[in-house]
C-alpha cells in the first residue's frame, strides 16, 4: 500500500479523548469505576474517530496556511464549493449540486439542531430508526422534542431493515412531520439500497414529513457498495431533505470541526440558514476550510480507497473471530462504517451475567469498548475497529483469553 496503516500512532497527550480519558482513568465512557488492570496497554476502541493518521494532503494544507502569519476574517473561496461538489459528483452520483446549496455547519449534530427548529415546535415528535446514534436523542432532549423509535428489524440473514408497517402507523397516529435519517446507518452499519430509500421517502411524503439526513458515513462504505444520497431518490425528496456531511469521520478530522449541509429547497434552505446564524457560533474555520479541499482530492480519493481495503480486512477478522470464539455474540458484517455492533444478549444469558459485568471485564483488560445501551441496544457493545490490524488481532485475544470465557 502507498499509504501507512500499520503504525501504532503514539496519540496519548496529543489531544485525543480516545486514549487519554481511559488514560487518565475515566473508562472512554463505559463505566466511571473501570480501570485498566496492570499489564495491559490500552487499545482504544470506543469513540469514532480513527487510530489512522490522515492523508498527507491534510497536514501540508494546514502547515502551509498555518505558515503565513495572518488569521482574520474570510470567505470560503470558489475552490471550497467545487470540491465538495466534485466530491459528491465522483463519489455518490451526485447531479445538479451548486455552491448555493451548501453551507457551513459546526458540527453535524449543530445542523440537526438548526434543522428541527425550523421544522419543530417546542413538544413535537420527531422520529427515526433505532437502534440510533446517541446524539440524535441528546439533540432531541435538550431542545424539548420528543422521540419516536421505529425499531429497525433483521431477516432472515441477520440484515437490518427498516419496519415500514410501524414506521407508518406511528408518523400517521402521532401527526409527525420531521423525521431524523441516518444513512449509512449508525450503528448498524448498513448501506441502504435505492428501493429502501424510495419507499421510506413515499411515506413521508405521502404524511409531509421532512427528513434531516446524517450522511457522515457516506465515504466509509465496503468495497463494492456504494452510497446513494436521500436526495437523489426523486425529486420530491430532494425538496424535502436537509441532508448533513462532513470530511470528519472519513478523514480523522472531527477535533478541526467543519460540517455542511446541502439543502436544494430554497425555503428550507435559508431558514435553516438564518437558524444556524443565530446562534452567532456557526462560522467556519479557515484551517478546517483548507483540510477539507485537502480530503476532497485526488489523493484524499486514493487514499480513501486503501482505507476502505484496511477497513474491510479487519471486519472479516473480526466478524469471522466472534463466529468461531464467541458463542452467543451475534454480529452482522457492517457496509459503511467503521464500527462494530455486537448483540451479546445470548452470551450473558447462557454465562449468567449481565452486560455491565461483561463490558467492564473488556475495560479491565485495556480493550476500551462502548456501552451499547445508549444507541438503543438493550445489550450491546459498540467497537470501532479503525486501527491498525495487529491491535484489532490483540483486542480479540485479550478478549478471547479474560472476557468471553
Amino acid at each position: 500500500m502507498k499509504y501507512d496503516f500499520t503504525t501504532i500512532m503514539d496519540r496519548l497527550g496529543k489531544d485525543a479523548i480516545a486514549v487519554d480519558a481511559p488514560h487518565s482513568g475515566v473508562s472512554g465512557g463505559a463505566f466511571a469505576d473501570a480501570r485498566v488492570k496492570d499489564g495491559f496497554s490500552i487499545i482504544p476502541m470506543w469513540v469514532a474517530d480513527m487510530n489512522f493518521a490522515t492523508v498527507p494532503t491534510v497536514p501540508q494544507a494546514i502547515a502551509r496556511r498555518a505558515a503565513h502569519p495572518a488569521y482574520g476574517y474570510f470567505q470560503p473561496p470558489k475552490a471550497y464549493y467545487d470540491s465538495i461538489i466534485r466530491w459528491h459528483e465522483q463519489n455518490y452520483g451526485v447531479t445538479g449540486l451548486t455552491a448555493e446549496c451548501i453551507g457551513h455547519e459546526n458540527g453535524v449534530l449543530g445542523g440537526v439542531v438548526s434543522a428541527l427548529r425550523i421544522l419543530c415546535q417546542p413538544g413535537d415528535s420527531v422520529i427515526l430508526q433505532s437502534p440510533t446514534y446517541i446524539g440524535f436523542t441528546h439533540c432531541a432532549e435538550d431542545n424539548g422534542w420528543n422521540f419516536v423509535l421505529n425499531p429497525l428489524i433483521q431477516d432472515e440473514n441477520g440484515v437490518w431493515r427498516i419496519d415500514y408497517e410501524d414506521l407508518e402507523e406511528k408518523v400517521s397516529r402521532l401527526n409527525i412531520h420531521a423525521a431524523i435519517f441516518c444513512s449509512p446507518h449508525n450503528p448498524s452499519g448498513r448501506v441502504w439500497e435505492p428501493w429502501e430509500i424510495e419507499k421510506l421517502m413515499d411515506i413521508y411524503k405521502k404524511y409531509n414529513v421532512y427528513v434531516i439526513s446524517d450522511e457522515i458515513w457516506a465515504d466509509l462504505t465496503m468495497p463494492g457498495v456504494r452510497h446513494t444520497p436521500v436526495q437523489m431518490i426523486s425529486e420530491d425528496a430532494r425538496m424535502r431533505t436537509i441532508a448533513l456531511y462532513a470530511p470528519s469521520k472519513t478523514f480523522n478530522l472531527a477535533g478541526l470541526v467543519g460540517s455542511y449541509h446541502v439543502i436544494y429547497n430554497p425555503y428550507l434552505r435559508d431558514r435553516v440558514t438564518k437558524a444556524g446564524a443565530a446562534t452567532h457560533y456557526n462560522s467556519m474555520n479557515m484551517l478546517s476550510m483548507h483540510a477539507l479541499m485537502a480530503a476532497y482530492s485526488d489523493e484524499g480519493l486514493e487514499w480513501l480507497e486503501e482505507l476502505r481495503q484496511v477497513l474491510k480486512e479487519n471486519f472479516d477478522y473480526a466478524v469471522s473471530y466472534i463466529q468461531k470464539y464467541f458463542k452467543g455474540v451475534k454480529t452482522t458484517r457492517p457496509e459503511g462504517t467503521y464500527m462494530l455492533f455486537l448483540d451479546c444478549t445470548q452470551w450473558c444469558l447462557e454465562h449468567h451475567t449481565d452486560i455491565d459485568t461483561l463490558q467492564r471485564s473488556g475495560v479491565e483488560a485495556g480493550v476500551i469498548w462502548q456501552d451499547g445501551r445508549p444507541f438503543h441496544g438493550s445489550c450491546h457493545i459498540r467497537m470501532n475497529l479503525a486501527l491498525p490490524h495487529s491491535l484489532v488481532v490483540e483486542a480479540f485475544e485479550r478478549l478471547r483469553k479474560y472476557v468471553f470465557v
